[in-house]
């Protein structure tokens, strides 16, 4: 008795080339993102006509119940001390809530000037 044989399928695409590519993607985006963290509370900065944004590695958060955070420190005490170890000549950023009053930061400046920042800059955000 004669039987035939089974013909053999064509091999469909292999899959294994796209999910190199897929993942050496993720690599490549895991590796060049750039992971800021979060801000300690909800900012929502003034308005300004500024064309350029200021810019900046060292950021002062003041929030709209003039609560304070730079890095890892919070309140105004451990700011300042935070302040004062880190300041190495760049400007610092201040990221304050737009319903924070004038006087409040007016009475600020004084501070971090005793601290030594010499070069303050506040983010906006542009019209």
């Amino acid at each position: 008795m004669k039987m035939a044989r089974p013909q053999k399928r064509d091999m469909g695409e292999s899959i294994i080339p796209m999910i190199n590519v897929v993942f050496l993607l993720l690599i490549f985006f895991l590796m060049t993102a750039q992971i800021a963290p979060p801000e300690p509370f909800e900012v929502s900065p003034p308005d300004s006509l500024a064309e350029a944004p200021a810019e900046g590695s060292q950021t002062l958060h003041v929030s709209a119940e003039g609560e304070m955070a730079y890095g890892d420190a919070r309140g105004e005490d451990a700011v300042l001390s935070a302040l004062k170890d880190s300041m190495d000549g760049d400007a610092l950023m201040l990221r304050a809530d737009r319903a924070v009053p004038a006087e409040t930061i007016a009475a600020l400046l004084p501070k971090l000037a005793g601290v030594g920042v010499r070069h303050l800059k506040l983010i906006s955000t542009s019209r």
